[in-house]
């Protein structure tokens, strides 16, 4: 049994929210909140509600799935589009820059029922 959660649009770039969701991919669910509550990033809180997400798709799709026993099968931040922005400069110029956005998904597994 497998579930999963996206949070799309998020306002980081995908490097940086990938050194988060790096630390949880094949943890224990409740261990990986542990992790992220301990992490001391700005998009940690964000990948968070993302995992308790997940967990909550999992719960809703099947009612005899034990919570202690699911574990993040996947993570992944995936590159969203690019917000073009205009920084003033010197002298009349004009600087371009780029926000980044991103998509991160989370994928929870139980283990039994595995190769769907």
């Amino acid at each position: 049994m497998q579930a999963r959660a996206e949070a799309r649009y998020v306002r980081v770039s995908a490097q940086k929210a990938r050194l988060v969701v790096d630390l949880i991919r094949g943890q224990k669910a409740g261990d990986a909140i542990n992790i992220l509550r301990a992490t001391r990033k700005r998009i940690a809180p964000t990948v968070e509600k993302v995992l308790r997400s997940a967990i909550a798709n999992a719960e809703n799709q099947n009612t005899d799935v034990d919570v202690d026993t699911l574990y993040v099968s996947e993570a992944y931040v995936n590159e969203g589009p690019r917000m073009k922005r205009v920084r003033p400069a010197p002298m009349g110029r004009a600087y371009r820059y780029q926000r980044r956005l991103s998509h991160i998904v989370v994928k929870v597994a139980d283990g039994k029922g595995e190769d769907e």
